[in-house]
Order: C-alpha cells, then structure tokens, then sequence
C-alpha cells in the first residue's frame, strides 16, 4: 500500500476517533451526566445484570490492564456498586457482581444512554438516519474484526482443544453420516506441531473463536487443515484472514504449493477456496469425508 495512502488512512481513523469522542461525552468526568468518568461507567455496564464475572473475563473482554482494572473495581466497590470476593473453588481467582446499587445505577445508565443514542438520530432525516446506523454496523463489525489475534498454539492447549472439539461438533451435525475424526486422515493432532507443521488458533476478547492447521511435510506440499470459525464470529472474514496466514506461514517455510481437502456439505468453504485462488484438482489422498480437493501455487508477497 502506497504510503501516502497509508497516512491519509490513519488521519481519517483519527478524525473519526476524535469526533466520536467528543459527540458521545467520553471526554467530561461526569459520562452521560451521571456521578461518574466513562471508565467506570463502561464497566459497570460491562459486569452485567445480576450475575457473578470472573474479573479476568471482564478484563479481557474491555482489553484493559489489569492495574487499572483493580483501580476502576475499588472506586466502584467504595461507592457500594459492585462486590468483588474470591471465587469459591479457587481464591486465587477474584469474581465481581454488582450490588442491588449497582444495578439501579446500571439501569439509570441504559436510560441515558439511549437518550444519547436517541440525541444522535434526532438531528437527522430518515434516510440520514439510515445511512448513520447502516455506516456504524458496518464499523462496528470491522473493528471487530481488527480485535481479533492470531496466535501459534499447541493442539493440546485448551484454547485449541475447545476449537478442535467445536469443530468436530459442528461436522458430526453438519456430515451425511456424522463425521469421527478418528476416521480422518488426521487422527492425531500431534501432526499440526512444529517441526512437522503448526495450529493458529483466532481469539476475540480472550475466547477462541476459530483454528487452522497446517501439515508441512519434507518434500511434499504443505496441507491446510481443520479451518474451522465459531458461529458468533463468521462475518469477520476471519476464514479468509486464516487461510491467508496459512498460505504466508508455508511460504515462509519454503512451500510453493499448498492443498486442502473439503466436504460438498461445507458450501461456504468451497466458495472461500475458489475465491482465495484454489483450482479443483483430483484427489491427492484417501480422505474419507472429502468431496473436493483443492491446491494454490504460492509466490512470496513483495512488500
């Protein structure tokens, strides 16, 4: 990307960040008029309506350091809103839960806040209004998207195990016949640990959201496996952003071609492939559950 392009980009992010800023209110020590900075605010809003949080899970959620964090939980907890206590199977794990003051001052903040969102439209016409709330979904979804990380992990971590699992549920449903992965041609994960290949594992607000692997056999293409996107998470184009990674990671390795294999019932994958630049091919191997088998010539990117 040109750089003058670049530089025009991230003045247009600015500029966005500063007017919405400024139109919401997070700017006054007092958010939405009320007795309160926009920090406590956002996170008495964030612990819920009654139930218990594990404060990391909030944490993780809000993307904010954990000492400032514990700041914001002590000003709350001075004026009697919140109750932060140890979590009864492990005091080494602190939970929080708003008070019966916590949720009537929850409750006062959802009503200003939909006035502040009410104050936004007001101004405008109908079709105005409509093309603000459409702009902001869209927003919405991509900056979304740019929180989510990628991350190399061992197929035996928990955060793998779960998108392993996920996946296997989702083909059991999805498969005529159901589908076992002791039947697969990947039985054992161990073949997606480095030297003989690697597993990315996507995470949003700390929850894994989505995997791939990637087989790297000596002298053989490199093979894409277990792509896989929770429910809550497609839309991001995270399976793009996945099998784009792959295809870097197996060119760094030295691969210039990369395979993969799909079901007929996975129709979305099958359209992402042929999208992305993969040509049906025949078969390359005995996958039991495959119906397309696929492969991209891999040329370096240039900078």
């Amino acid at each position: 990307m040109a750089t003058e392009q670049v530089i025009e980009q991230v003045e247009q992010v600015r500029r966005f960040n500063r007017t919405v800023a400024e139109r919401v209110g997070v700017l006054h020590d007092h958010y939405l008029g009320g007795a309160r900075p926009y920090g406590q605010a956002r996170l008495l809003w964030e612990i819920g309506d009654g139930g218990t949080h594990d404060v990391r899970s909030v944490r993780a959620r809000l993307g904010l350091d954990s000492g400032y964090v514990s700041r914001l939980l002590r000003a709350l907890e001075r004026d009697g809103l919140v109750a932060v206590e140890p979590h009864p199977r492990d005091r080494r794990v602190r939970t929080v839960r708003l008070t019966e003051a916590g949720l009537q001052e929850r409750a006062r903040i959802d009503d200003r806040s939909d006035a502040l969102a009410a104050s936004l439209l007001d101004p405008l016409d109908v079709r105005q209004r409509d093309r603000l709330t459409t702009a902001m979904a869209e927003v919405e979804r991509l900056l979304t998207a740019s929180l989510v990380s990628l991350d190399v992990l061992d197929p035996d971590h928990p955060d793998a195990v779960h998108c392993l699992r996920s996946y296997a549920a989702e083909l059991q449903e999805l498969f005529e016949g159901g589908f076992d992965p002791a039947h697969s041609l990947l039985p054992d994960p161990g073949e997606l640990r480095a030297p003989r290949g690697l597993f990315l594992v996507a995470r949003l607000h700390g929850e894994p959201v989505g995997c791939a692997g990637l087989k790297l056999p000596t002298g053989a293409p490199a093979e894409i496996k277990r792509l896989w996107v929770c429910p809550r998470a497609r839309g991001l184009g995270l399976a793009r952003r996945l099998l784009s990674e792959l295809e870097e990671r197996a060119t760094r390795h030295g691969s210039d071609l990369v395979r993969l294999d799909t079901n007929k019932a996975l129709e979305a994958a099958t359209r992402l492939y042929r999208s992305s630049g993969y040509a049906e091919v025949p078969a390359f191997n005995d996958e039991p559950y495959a119906h397309h088998w696929f492969e991209k010539r891999l040329t370096p990117r240039t900078q």
